[in-house]
């Protein structure tokens, strides 16, 4: 038995931010019925790579029903309130007050249904100066200034996944997880708002406060701004490979055997990270030097010996004939579909996917 099998989720929901939390939901067991509007989720059209369908929809809208209802009409508002009448979770993310101007504010939805946990996904939240604002996950991260410490020292960038989509929906999830728990204890449901910006500003803890102690983060391309070496350097073939040295000791081993100047490892220019990352351009050159010596395999087999963290710099096709990638086949309205698998593995199970649903007309 699936761990939220018997619950009944009902998602009006569009893009990706909410159908990332309802598609967990949907993992886990629970019942899943996604509504759409007339024309469909919006996110079906985003693309065509999928069996000619949208990467983003097939991959956010497995293990779903779905039903399409015009809200703005007495019919659908009707079938949406006998749905909801069975309902454990309501998520939803239109517009902030969208749902209460349909007749389903969810306030009041609890009070008919005290059990009831209702969650609200939105661009700002429901109060402050740019609450109506429209928000999409490219404009959160300009505005929340996530671009800014994105990117090469020249300009800013987009981080290149929807990351304030994905971590608004996973945030969604593990707050509806909690309220269930909950409620599983005191009987009592949960009103639930998450908003893209609150979250993403919350994930730029670090840099923020590093700005506000004086040293506002730079953009370093692949690189980190307060440890080093932390980067990519070339090797001998072409090839370019990532390491990370994390403690001074680290730094000790990788002196002594990778560079081979042991005397580098305590040399008070270079000792300390914050020694290091002062002399960031010296660091890494010495570093350089050492990986244009070697080939990829030199480099790669002598940095395992001596245990350094590393990683080659790979692209979409080195992800699609990796090794380590672990897969899932959903089947959806035109054939089979597989991608990547979700993280989370429970053992002495293995993972079942429903499929991905057409769009049904009214």
């Amino acid at each position: 038995m699936k761990a939220l099998e018997g619950l009944t989720v009902i998602a009006v929901e569009q893009a990706v931010a909410a159908p990332f939390c309802s598609a967990r939901l949907a993992d886990a067991g629970a019942r899943v019925v996604k509504i759409e509007r007339p024309e469909g989720d919006f996110a079906r059209g985003y693309d065509a790579v999928a069996q000619g369908q949208s990467s983003y929809f097939v991959w956010l809208n497995r293990g779903k029903e779905t039903v399409t209802l015009d809200l703005s009409a007495e019919a659908g508002k009707a079938a949406l309130a006998a749905l909801l009448e069975e309902a454990d979770v309501l998520i939803q993310n239109l517009k902030p007050g969208a749902l209460a101007k349909l007749g389903f504010d969810p306030a009041e939805l609890r009070k008919a249904n005290p059990r009831l946990i209702t969650c609200s996904i939105s661009g700002y939240g429901t109060a402050g100066p740019m609450a109506d604002r429209k928000a999409y996950d490219l404009l959160i991260q300009a505005e929340s200034g996530l671009c800014s410490i994105t990117g090469g020292p020249s300009e800013p960038s987009r981080v290149g996944v929807s990351v304030v989509d994905i971590a608004t929906g996973a945030t969604a999830h593990a707050a509806i997880l909690e309220a269930l728990i909950r409620r599983g204890i005191t009987g009592q449901g949960a009103d639930i708002t998450v908003s893209m910006f609150d979250v993403i500003a919350e994930w730029l803890t670090v840099p923020l406060l590093g700005h506000e102690g004086g040293q506002t983060p730079r953009r370093v391309g692949l690189a980190h701004p307060s440890i080093a070496p932390y980067g990519v350097f070339t090797t001998q073939d072409g090839a370019q490979v990532l390491i990370s040295i994390q403690s001074d000791r680290e730094w000790r081993v990788l002196a002594r055997d990778f560079i081979g100047d042991e005397a580098l490892g305590t040399d008070p220019e270079f000792a300390t990270n914050l020694a290091r990352v002062e002399n960031r351009d010296r660091t890494d050159a010495r570093v350089g030097e050492a990986f244009a010596r070697l080939s990829l395999q030199q480099a790669t087999g002598a940095l395992a010996k001596a245990n350094i963290a590393f990683a080659t710099v790979n692209d979409m096709a080195g992800l699609s004939a990796h090794p380590h990638l672990r897969r899932v086949t959903v089947d959806s309205p035109n054939g089979p579909v597989s991608f990547p698998a979700p993280g989370a593995i429970f053992d002495g199970s293995e993972p079942e996917f429903g499929p991905v649903p057409a769009l049904k007309p009214l």
